[in-house]
């Protein structure tokens, strides 16, 4: 007899049906409640429904809508969130639960009242409502307490809402439970009432199940209703694990619930959440056992999603019954065909989160979820996630392994064109190896090691130690060259004494190994000068950090910021703002003397130190480009309206030219991971 196969999809523990009440889930893999902020007037529009059509195709059970849909006004949106208290938004929702349910993938939605997790300046300028008139870190509003027509009218609210989901054709609602009004009002945390809406448990508990009554009354015990809840809220005058399980009983109980969400923390404020949501270099599927003991004590279905990141770990929380669907969320944005792959046993070829967390980061910092490495999610209605084969095969040269070049050279060779790749390096990966230096960030090699593998799987021709010259590219004959050779180190500007700085790629290679007391000048604000300055200090150095921005690592986002600032507490690493390195010169010691002063003051202060080390970003490593342009067709020339369009480069100034010719990524300008492979994409996803 032969043993089973569990990867094999009749045994696959992942792609195995769930019945939920009367919704059969066609396997076990979803995506959890989320908001990627691409609402358009707080509506699901074109870019919103084609996000979630496309992970529909890729083949998972289900996903799940909005993080959050707000139920009121006095709700605004804290991250492009859905208005779910407006009429308007019913056939929107229609239209996208229609194309969801085309692909036999179900579709629901979280609604809440942000409460306290929001801020007052924006859409009707409403104070923020909250149980008690306590302030959270994370927003800074400070909020009015509820009054009690407030609390009547946010649970028919509530109702509303529900009913509109369920009009606009979701399969059910998802309440949110942690850090939101919902949760506020029964965690003595949040809740410092003294009339009968706080207080005892009983009356802390009164607002939600209010919340739940009203919406049971409004759809009736059939639909589909849940919550996404803080079970254990980790904090001392929080919800402790069994008040989290009480409370559950008591709603599954009165049959208000269906399933339940399990969360395991608090959101107030960056550091703690970045434990709800690990980053990488943090521990993979923390709260995995948690959520299957919440699963065995109230025998409600369990969804769960926390850095569960890779299809074995997934395959493991299903297969050993910790959850009933497993949540796969930021994977999803690195790969809507994650599960298509798995049941085509194309596992190999599946793009890899890496934990980066680029994806959460930028919705607070630029109003939109970007994958680091995939430039096609959240842009499916101009870039693809598979590539069509192009009608005629040409010759592709690229120049450069880093992370642009080795995607330029996959898209093309998807396209069924004969690529060769040149990289002087023996290893791909450019400046991302640097990057990954630092231990904890070292999931980064992902991003490269995938494509090293596609690359191999689709044929590409890729030749290390290779320097790439004129003379060379014109022996390869080539119809298409990529110019993706990278940036190279600059230092700050500064009055004098340059020459005695030390560029932080120095530091973080390994080149230079500096000790005592460093100044650390980021006039950058990235990854680059955090990574420099985290090493250094745990190190040993005694690092002080100056910028000239309002605040360190301006660039670089709260949650990726949250273990830089844990090593420079832990090191007393000293944060100086608003200062700019003037000058440095060499003490009779054999120290250095630093100058530092401010673009608001004239005023100017000395620091003898022992080493400075700058970081001023990358300028372009453009000499082979330049070196190219007069013997291509179209001169250099980018046509921008195609290239942002995601239209095809037709231009041909110099007919007598060899090839066409391109440059991305930070050979033309520096930027990040994300620029260049999005560069790469929309450039050669048409060739």
């Amino acid at each position: 007899m032969h043993a089973e196969n569990p990867r094999e999809p009749a045994h696959d523990p992942l792609l195995q049906p769930f019945h939920l009440k009367h919704l059969r889930l066609k396997n076990r893999v979803m995506s959890t409640a989320h908001e990627p902020a691409y609402s358009e007037d707080g509506m699901p529009k074109d870019r919103y429904r084609a996000y979630h059509v496309e992970k529909a195709k890729g083949g998972l059970a289900m996903t799940m809508t909005a993080g959050t849909a707000v139920v009121s006004p006095d709700s605004p949106p804290a991250f492009g969130n859905l208005f779910a208290y407006d009429d308007a938004i019913v056939p929107w929702v229609r239209r996208m639960t229609d194309e969801i349910h085309e692909h036999d993938c179900a579709a629901m939605i979280q609604i809440s009242h942000l409460g306290r997790r929001t801020g007052w300046g924006q859409d009707a300028w409403l104070p923020v409502v909250a149980p008690s008139a306590l302030r959270e870190p994370a927003h800074r509003a400070h909020p009015k307490a509820a009054e009690i027509w407030d609390i009547n009218r946010i649970v028919a609210d509530y109702a509303d809402a529900a009913e509109r989901m369920q009009a606009g054709g979701m399969d059910g609602v998802e309440v949110e439970a942690y850090g939101h009004l919902f949760d506020q009002f029964w965690s003595p945390a949040t809740n410092h009432r003294t009339d009968e809406w706080g207080g005892s448990f009983e009356n802390r508990m009164r607002f939600p199940l209010a919340v739940l009554r009203a919406i049971r009354s409004r759809v009736g015990s059939q639909y589909l209703v849940g919550v996404r809840m803080a079970v254990d809220e980790t904090r001392p005058d929080g919800i402790d694990t069994p008040t989290g399980i009480v409370i559950l009983e008591q709603l599954a109980a009165e049959g208000l619930i269906d399933f339940v969400n399990v969360i395991r923390g608090s959101i107030v404020n960056d550091a703690v959440l970045s434990d709800v949501i690990p980053i990488q270099g943090m521990p993979a599927a923390p709260h995995l056992e948690f959520a299957g003991m919440v699963r065995e004590r109230t025998g409600l279905a369990v969804f769960h999603a926390a850095k569960i990141d890779d299809v074995a770990t997934a395959r493991h929380a299903v297969r050993e019954g910790k959850v009933d669907m497993i949540g796969m969320t930021r994977a999803h944005l690195a790969d809507p065909y994650l599960v298509r792959k798995i049941e085509l046993g194309q596992e190999a070829t599946i793009r890899p989160c890496v934990g980066a967390t680029y994806c959460l980061d930028r919705i607070y910092m630029a109003g939109e979820a970007l994958c680091i490495h995939n430039a096609a999610t959240g842009r499916e209605l101009t870039m693809p996630h598979v590539i069509e084969p192009a009608a005629t095969a040409r010759r592709v040269l690229v120049v450069g392994a880093g992370v642009g070049g080795l995607e330029a050279a996959r898209v093309a060779a998807e396209r069924g064109h004969q690529v060769t790749v040149l990289e002087a390096m023996p290893w791909p990966g450019g400046q991302l190896r640097l990057a990954a230096r630092n231990t904890r960030r070292r999931d980064l090699l992902g991003i490269v090691e995938w494509r090293v593998s596609e690359l191999e799987r689709l044929g590409v021709d890729v030749r290390y130690d290779t320097f790439a010259d004129a003379d060379a590219i014109d022996a390869l004959t080539p119809d298409v060259v990529i110019i993706a050779t990278g940036g190279l180190p600059q230092n700050p500007p500064i009055e004098a004494g340059g020459d005695l700085m030390v560029n932080a790629w120095d530091v973080v290679g390994g080149d230079a190994r500096l000790t005592g007391d460093v100044v650390l000048y980021d006039d950058d604000g990235t990854h680059s000068a955090m990574t420099t300055a985290e090493m250094l200090a745990r190190s040993g150095a005694r690092v002080e950090i100056v910028t000239p921005e309002r605040t360190m690592g301006v660039d670089v986002g709260g949650l990726n910021l949250v273990p830089y600032a844990r090593a420079f507490n832990e090191t007393d690493t000293r944060v100086t703002l608003n200062q700019r390195v003037r000058s440095i010169s060499r003490d009779q010691s054999g120290r250095l003397r630093v100058q530092i002063g401010s673009d608001h003051s004239p005023v100017r202060h000395d620091r003898l130190v022992d080493a400075v080390v700058g970081d001023h970003g990358v300028l372009a490593n453009d000499e082979l480009y330049h070196e190219l342009v007069h013997a291509s067709t179209n001169l250099g020339e980018l046509d921008h309206r195609a290239f942002i369009d995601g239209g095809p480069q037709t231009i041909c100034t110099n007919p007598d030219g060899r090839y066409q010719l391109f440059r991305i990524g930070d050979a033309v300008a520096g930027r990040n991971i994300h620029a260049a492979v999005y560069d790469a994409l929309r450039l050669c996803k048409d060739l």
